[in-house]
């Protein structure tokens, strides 16, 4: 049995990186300026067969960082009021270290060296969660700096489809529009769409290659 072969079917798949979904909902498009409101994360694993499935999910409302700025088209477009007491909100730093804690978990379980952003138009989450972490002073970030999986692009590959909504429904995903531009729903539905892609792949014969 060779060495790869003994390795996690995570690790051997995607060359040592840890996938991890993310969606953010935020007060604008200034990762630098514009508020962090809301973030989901979640991990994924791979049986021994090869098959992906959702692992592990995070989600925290969070408190605008002091001096943000808010655009009110954005809150209007996700609903979100950033200063509801009722959100339970949490600063930047509990909450991105709290899912930091829990992805070097599922590194050491994989052996993987690194973890790495999946998202729907991925630039836009990752900037803004990277942006955060920099805020916090989170200096062990797991994630890549530049790296990611872009799942529109992916989508747009495998389904012919480019918007989450509309890509989720080709691939046979309920998506309920009325509950999208929530954090934790947007990144369910695009962890549920990752595995797709990457287990239709799988059954076409394109993974695991030749030994």
């Amino acid at each position: 049995m060779s060495e790869q072969t003994l390795q996690h079917p995570l690790k051997r798949r995607f060359r040592g990186y840890f996938p991890v979904v993310i969606d953010v909902e935020t007060a604008g498009f200034n990762a630098r300026n514009d508020a962090l409101l809301e973030i989901a994360a979640c991990t994924l694993t791979m049986d021994d067969e090869g098959w992906m499935h959702i692992d592990e999910t995070f989600h925290f409302h969070v408190e605008p960082f002091e001096g943000a700025n808010i655009e009110k088209a954005a809150i209007e477009f996700n609903g979100i009021d950033p200063f509801n007491p009722l959100r339970g909100a949490v600063s930047e730093k509990e909450a991105l270290g709290a899912i930091f804690k829990g992805l070097r978990k599922g590194l050491k379980e994989t052996d993987c060296h690194r973890a790495i952003v999946v998202a729907h138009n991925a630039a836009f989450d990752h900037a803004f969660m990277m942006a955060a972490a920099e805020r916090a002073g989170l200096k062990r970030n797991p994630f890549h700096p530049f790296a990611t999986f872009d799942t529109a692009t992916l989508a747009g590959l495998a389904l012919g489809q480019t918007v989450l909504a509309k890509a989720c429904m080709t691939a046979g995903i309920a998506f309920d529009n009325r509950e999208a531009h929530s954090a934790l729903y947007d990144t369910q539905r695009t962890a549920e769409l990752f595995c797709h892609i990457v287990n239709r792949w799988k059954s076409l014969g394109g993974w695991p290659p030749a030994e």
